[in-house]
């Protein structure tokens, strides 16, 4: 657990330092100028990679908390479609235009895969998408519903939750003074086409899906007083796409993302840790999944 805090809070801090550097440091060319040559080189490495420090940050908290948590094989088997199954949306999408339109990346990102994805994109797919899909997992099993309608459930929640905090993120980020990414055929909601939102969400159903029938496969106890690093990660996540998003002056995605993200978020969270313990393959609540 202290490994889990160190991470978590070494990804807040690296995300508070990604939102001066593009807020306060990057519109202020004076300021970069006056610096000494030492410097400008650290700045230059902070924006070269310190986008790749935060996701690499975020995913490492999120994999220790759920390997700790859960058990190696619910890990592995959330992360491996998670990662593999976003890449091959964002390989698609970034060659084909299906499944969000037509775009490309930009540099900041680290590595590109085949020259178009950032190593790193699917790695936030996956600890954000871990992080919605638990708490949405974990709230609804204390409803006293068939398993599949549960399971059905946490994949909509989960899916839900994950494009809300794209509602939220892709349009500042495509927007900011150093884009990250480049949309080729501007859309009509704040430069997004719609079917990009439509890709997030069919993307985070396939994955969460294939988890879902994998988590089946072993006995499960879902942690229901231990959901604070996923609501952690989460938070911190729409809170860094919200801070951009009002420097950029964009106010109704946020709204957006209030209302479909982190209300739903809050009522999740609150159902599952207002249990007495922990819900899955033990006790008078167990349910051999």
């Amino acid at each position: 657990m202290r490994v889990e805090r160190s991470l978590l809070i070494g990804h807040i801090i690296s995300m508070v330092f990604g939102l001066a550097g593009l807020l306060l440091v990057l519109p202020n060319t004076d300021f970069i100028n006056a610096l000494p040559d030492f410097g400008k080189t650290a700045f230059g490495w902070s924006m070269a990679g310190g986008g790749v420090v935060y996701m690499l940050l975020g995913t490492s908290a999120v994999a220790v908390y759920a390997y700790r948590t859960l058990g190696l094989w619910h890990c592995l088997g959330f992360m491996i479609p998670a990662i593999g199954l976003s890449l091959v949306s964002e390989l698609l999408g970034t060659s084909t235009g299906f499944p969000f339109g037509h775009y490309h990346y930009l540099s900041g990102l680290g590595y590109k895969i085949a020259g178009l994805v950032p190593f790193t994109i699917p790695l936030s797919w996956f600890y954000i998408g871990f992080s919605a899909y638990i708490i949405a997992r974990a709230g609804l099993e204390t409803l006293a519903i068939h398993k599949v309608i549960k399971y059905v459930g946490a994949i909509g929640f989960g899916s839900l939750l994950l494009t809300s905090w794209d509602f939220v993120l892709d349009p500042a980020m495509s927007q900011t003074t150093v884009p990250f990414w480049i949309w080729e055929q501007p859309g009509a909601f704040f430069g997004m086409p719609y079917e990009n939102f439509a890709g997030w969400f069919g993307t985070g159903v396939v994955f969460m899906t294939v988890a879902t029938l994998i988590w089946r496969m072993k006995p499960l106890t879902l942690p229901t007083t231990q959901l604070g690093l996923p609501l952690a990660v989460y938070l911190g996540n729409f809170g860094f796409a919200t801070i951009t998003s009002i420097a950029a002056g964009i106010y109704i995605p946020i709204l957006l993302g209030l209302v479909l993200g982190i209300l739903p978020l809050a009522v999740l969270y609150q159902m599952a840790t207002a249990q007495p313990r922990a819900i899955g393959s033990e006790g008078l609540e167990a349910e051999i999944i």
